[in-house]
């Protein structure tokens, strides 16, 4: 389920950002890194509500502002 439009979706569909144990947040592509994760969709609307801050309330934590440039940047591969 994305976190901002609360959309059900594959999870091959949504990239998920990961919080690992020690804080760092990444873009896990693999769907596989321990940690708390939270997944967005491809929507542009969604992805600029993650930016307003939905994402570091869902993972307790700031969320680096190149974190939200890379989403874009797969999600526009992806398309």
């Amino acid at each position: 389920m994305c976190v901002a439009c609360r959309e059900m979706f594959d999870k091959k569909d949504l990239l998920r950002i990961v919080r690992t144990p020690d804080g760092i947040v990444s873009v896990d592509e693999s769907g596989k890194k321990s940690g708390r994760g939270a997944y967005v969709c491809s929507n542009d609307k969604c992805i600029n509500k993650c930016a307003k801050g939905i994402l570091g309330k869902h993972l307790a934590c700031e969320i680096p502002p190149e974190i939200y440039e890379e989403i874009r940047t797969k999600r526009s591969a992806q398309r």
